[in-house]
């Protein structure tokens, strides 16, 4: 049974799933709770399937970006539980969940999220020949930018705040094909679904160097001199 965990936002999300199957799967809004809310929702996701964590043989988890707390506690969590039951841990793109579960509309699809500052965290995909591709690596710009990049009807999808909405179809017009918000919110599931992918592969992780991405640095940071 694969465990899929993401704790990029203040929306969270735990999936089961099994042989590319979902069991179960509940998202929540947690505000900045990761730390207290993650593993008792966990217990309560295992007690639906009635299964215990040694039932889990492959933790799949969100690396990012997002929030730095969040992402924290997603990854240190997802390493423990691996390195405790001995099992391979594989790191998904928060950007490519959020992409992925509009992969069939065959569109290029741009998953934003608010990265604060005026800026934007984004990157592009699509589904081309039945191959998910990642058609440019997650970066931070601005919706000004992006737009200037855009010359095809594409699909807009992640967590972003109306004003980047209004932005969007201002200057894209037809071009800007953005879902309602509930099919917007980002579910482990397709995470699970994304990692599945993997583990067939035989391609995972290291414990020892899986890393969030960040993309920029938490807003406090050391000073490099004193």
């Amino acid at each position: 049974m694969q465990l899929a965990i993401d704790t990029s936002t203040e929306t969270a999300s735990l999936a089961l799933g099994k042989d590319g199957e979902v069991l179960a799967e509940l998202t929540w809004r947690c505000g900045q709770n990761h730390s207290v809310e993650l593993l008792p929702r966990l217990n309560h996701l295992l007690n639906q399937v009635g299964a215990n964590l040694q039932s889990v043989s492959c933790v799949i988890v969100a690396r990012g970006p997002g929030s730095f707390n969040g992402l924290r506690v997603g990854i240190s969590t997802a390493k423990g539980i691996a390195f405790s039951l001995g099992i391979p841990i594989i790191g998904i793109g928060t950007l490519e969940v959020d992409a992925y579960q509009h992969a069939e509309t065959g569109l290029p699809i741009c998953p934003i999220f608010n990265a604060g500052r005026g800026e934007i965290a984004t990157a592009m995909y699509q589904k081309k020949r039945n191959r998910w591709c990642q058609l440019a690596a997650e970066h931070i710009t601005t919706v000004d930018n992006l737009c200037s990049q855009i010359t095809t009807k594409t699909v807009f999808c992640g967590e972003f705040i109306p004003f980047i909405i209004t932005q969007l179809r201002k200057q894209l017009k037809q071009k800007a094909v953005v879902p309602p918000p509930a099919a917007r919110l980002r579910r482990a599931s397709f995470l699970a679904e994304l990692g599945y992918q993997r583990l067939k592969a035989g391609d995972f992780d290291s414990l020892a160097t899986l890393q969030p991405i960040y993309l920029r640095r938490p807003a406090i940071t050391k000073p490099k001199h004193r």
